[in-house]
């Protein structure tokens, strides 16, 4: 009897072994066997709130403490002018022009105008407890329109309170373009009312009770017509006003 043979399978050593689908791990495939990325899990991150820095509230304390201690100050200030101002109650000083005489109104050679005025003033502190200090280099000046005339120094002296003192103030000058103002004054003098302005700048300092302040100045002056510029002779005054001012 012929032996049976037996057939065994060849394996093909240089045949390519099955490949597996190249799926990277994490992912799923669809049904055409492409595969599909899933996005990882976001972690959230904490939010963190900063403080503002020390210093900018250190900065802000500091503002608010220098405003309160000036309106505080301020408060004070007011307060001890407002009691101050109770208790002494001031005024201002009173002037007047009392007289006018002109001793010398001439052209010169140079054609400048040469004037000297006599004036009295009356001055009348009427404060209760108020005195004045008039300091040196007080002026009074004379001008006609633009043009000043003549001035003079007014006398260093102290004013107690309620007291009227009386001044007499010798104004000289010179002004330039002098025919011409002189013919003006002539032309003004025939309608008999020539206008004139005494304007004052004294340096005063206030004395309340015992204390003596610090220096000021008192301003203004007269507006006068009068009716004529003959020299050596009183001048009448027909009109007067007269105003003053503090400045600080």
């Amino acid at each position: 009897m012929a032996e049976q043979q037996k057939i065994h399978p060849v394996v093909d050593v240089e045949a390519p072994a099955p490949t597996a689908p190249l799926v990277p791990p994490g992912s799923a495939t669809s049904e055409k066997g492409s595969p599909i990325q899933r996005r990882p899990p976001q972690r959230t991150i904490p939010v963190i709130h900063t403080r503002p820095p020390k210093k900018r509230s250190c900065c802000c304390k500091c503002i608010c403490w220098t405003i309160s201690l000036i309106v505080l100050l301020l408060i004070i200030l007011g307060a001890a002018v407002g009691i101050l101002y109770l208790v002494f109650r001031p005024k201002l000083p009173k002037y007047s022009i009392d007289s006018l005489r002109i001793s010398d109104l001439r052209l010169n050679f140079d054609m400048t105008l040469y004037a000297k005025f006599d004036v009295k003033i009356t001055a009348n502190n009427p404060n209760k407890k108020i005195g004045i200090y008039y300091e040196q280099g007080g002026q009074l000046s004379v001008w006609y329109t633009n043009s000043k005339l003549c001035q003079g120094s007014l006398p260093k002296f102290y004013q107690g309170h309620q007291n009227i003192t009386k001044l007499d103030v010798v104004l000289t000058g010179q002004t330039e373009s002098g025919s011409t103002l002189m013919s003006a004054l002539q032309e003004q003098q025939q309608t008999g009312q020539i206008p004139l302005d005494l304007k004052v700048d004294a340096p005063v300092a206030i004395k309340l009770g015992k204390l003596k302040m610090r220096k000021v100045g008192i301003l203004g002056g007269c507006k006068l017509v009068v009716d004529s510029l003959s020299a050596n002779n009183i001048i009448s005054i027909k009109a007067s006003n007269c105003k003053f001012r503090l400045k600080l």
